[in-house]
């Protein structure tokens, strides 16, 4: 096949581990080539009241694996009556991700995700790559066309000790050096905080206030 046959998507998604929490965050913007398909993407999801996930590669991949990560850790839930753990949730998802990926088909399952939670163990933050395999980071990770961008800042302001109100500014600057920057990015920033109390979402309002 021909490299211009090849349609390649963009983004830019990140995870920060924070003192009190982890932070998930994404742009909006999904493209096909060269084509902006849809400007209010949806790339961050919650997965109950303390996981979430970011997402990047084909959607219909993401969509399914997501609903079908949710319905499993419920049946579990369900099953063993207690609450699966971040590292039940993340080996079951990366389990998925390798299935998919390697079944005959003329449109290949791509899908990456950045997956965070926080349970009796503490905090975690996972990279599950879209070949299946997982690693597990204690800073900070970033994915997408837009990651160099994101890593470059970074790495320059991330500190061990940073707070949920500073690691959401944090991400807000990543994001946005990666929309003035990268094409494939853009059209607006979602972000997502995990703390011991529960998943939270940040509101655009919020969002807009801290752009510098």
């Amino acid at each position: 096949m021909e490299n211009e046959n090849i349609m390649k998507t963009g983004t830019t998604t990140l995870g920060i581990i924070c003192k009190d929490g982890i932070i998930l965050a994404a742009d909006r913007r999904a493209t096909a080539g060269n084509m902006i398909v849809d400007k209010k993407a949806q790339k961050v999801f919650k997965i109950n009241d303390n996981m979430a996930l970011t997402t990047a590669g084909g959607v219909s991949d993401i969509q399914l694996l997501v609903k079908l990560l949710k319905a499993e850790l419920a049946l579990k839930s369900v099953r063993t009556e207690r609450e699966p753990n971040v590292t039940e949730a993340v080996n079951l998802l990366a389990g998925m991700v390798y299935s998919n990926i390697r079944k005959m088909s003329m449109i290949p399952g791509i899908s990456h995700f950045l997956f965070g939670g926080v349970d009796s163990e503490g905090t975690h933050l996972y990279d599950i790559y879209p070949d299946g395999s997982l690693s597990k980071n204690d800073e900070f990770i970033s994915s997408g066309s837009g990651s160099v961008m994101a890593y470059g800042v970074l790495e320059t302001l991330y500190k061990k000790d940073i707070k949920i109100e500073e690691g959401v500014k944090l991400a807000v600057k990543c994001l946005n050096a990666a929309l003035q920057r990268d094409s494939a990015s853009g059209n607006g920033i979602d972000i997502i905080t995990i703390t011991d109390k529960g998943v939270n979402k940040i509101l655009e309002k919020e969002i807009n206030n801290k752009i510098e």
